[in-house]
């Protein structure tokens, strides 16, 4: 199996030559962890009191979206993520509220209700392609971002990310065949945290590694300590330079361990051995990079409560503001399809709201979610 690159110890710990990076920069990939972390508890509890239908949990796995992040450059790349990557938005300053105007489906939604829960997609403050539910669908779509951005002239790059599940769909493979021949400024980030909802990954390949299958489609293939967020930034800034310089994607596999379920639906004590939980809890991405920022000297164990307190009041002045906000009316169904609504989806649109009107019927708000 190819060698894990690894900056920092389990114990923060520099073990190898950290990237020179600027005090704001770590401390951002820091709070963005963070802020991850306050979200994922604001979401339980939202979605644990039955006023939102879902979300992701990302405990155990952040350091692999704040390191990539990180590499990436926000006024030229494009960002394809799945759903497990909250850090990434957090990174580049998302605005919270409008994280949780998608969760909650409210009229400020960008998707205007139509999407599910963490399903977020921005242009600014950066690029973020729609998350979507279905495997591999935004692995093709990334290639021909890339390859646009290619045919245009551009010097950007695209980074997409996935799960170790999703290496065995078949727009993993599309994906990456389509890319290795044609050198799209593309990076692929495999988040392996050992787990497809409740499928090992033992059970996912009989590869020795997800970073190996790059040698299939003719590129470079790294694995990294997930769990360290400056190796992550290391592995992903090498990889976008080499997009942008018109030498072909990049396959990264992040060894890590999603440290909970795969969503708020999930119980994975039903197929998680506690010890192994126990086991990745020693190596916390949030700790490890805690510890060594504090002996680093940018930040002290005062500031870093500061940053974890404010994190939480955000958030819950997020979801407040969010969940004060008016459901999207019932005719946004049949608009933003077409810049201009055709008229035999405006006389669809005047027969439901007067079917609804005629009958005082309210469309359902409240019904079980589906997952």
């Amino acid at each position: 199996m190819s060698e894990l690159l690894q900056i920092l110890d389990e114990t923060g710990k520099k073990v190898g030559k950290a990237p020179r990076l600027k005090r704001d920069v770590l401390l951002q990939m820091y709070r963005s962890i963070v802020q991850t972390r306050a979200f994922d508890d604001r979401c339980m509890k939202l979605q644990r009191t039955g006023r939102i239908g879902f979300s992701v949990p990302n405990l155990g796995i952040e350091a692999v979206s704040a390191g990539a992040a990180a590499a990436m450059d926000p006024s030229r790349d494009w960002f394809a993520p799945y759903y497990r990557d909250f850090a990434m938005l957090f990174y580049h300053n998302i605005s919270p509220e409008k994280m949780f105007d998608n969760m909650f489906g409210n009229c400020e939604d960008n998707a205007v209700g139509r999407q599910m829960p963490v399903h977020f997609t921005f242009t600014e403050p950066a690029k973020f392609f729609s998350i979507s539910s279905p495997l591999g669908t935004q692995i093709p779509q990334a290639v021909g971002m890339a390859m646009a951005m290619k045919n245009r002239g551009e010097d950007g790059a695209v980074l997409t990310t996935f799960g170790d599940g999703t290496t065995s769909s078949s727009g993993f493979h599309s994906g990456l065949n389509f890319a290795g021949v044609y050198k799209a400024p593309i990076v692929f980030l495999c988040q392996n945290n050992q787990f497809a909802i409740s499928c090992h990954s033992d059970k996912q390949t009989a590869s020795e590694s997800y970073a190996i299958k790059a040698k299939a489609y003719g590129m470079p293939g790294v694995r990294v300590d997930g769990n360290d967020a400056l190796a992550v930034y290391k592995a992903v800034s090498d990889a976008a330079k080499r997009a942008r310089e018109g030498k072909g994607p990049t396959l990264i596999e992040a060894y890590t361990f999603r440290m909970g379920g795969h969503s708020t639906s999930d119980d994975p004590s039903r197929y998680v051995d506690a010890d192994l939980i126990k086991k990745w809890q020693k190596r916390d991405p949030l700790m490890r990079l805690r510890n060594w920022l504090i002996s680093e000297g940018h930040l002290t164990d005062e500031r870093a409560e500061e940053i974890a307190e404010e994190a939480a009041d955000e958030m819950k002045n997020a979801a407040d503001a969010a969940h004060a906000k008016s459901r999207p009316v019932l005719g946004t169904i049949f608009t933003d399809v077409f810049e201009k609504v055709p008229p035999h989806l405006e006389a669809q649109m005047e027969s439901c709201i007067k079917h609804h009107a005629e009958r005082d019927e309210a469309v359902d708000e409240k019904g079980e979610f589906p997952l």
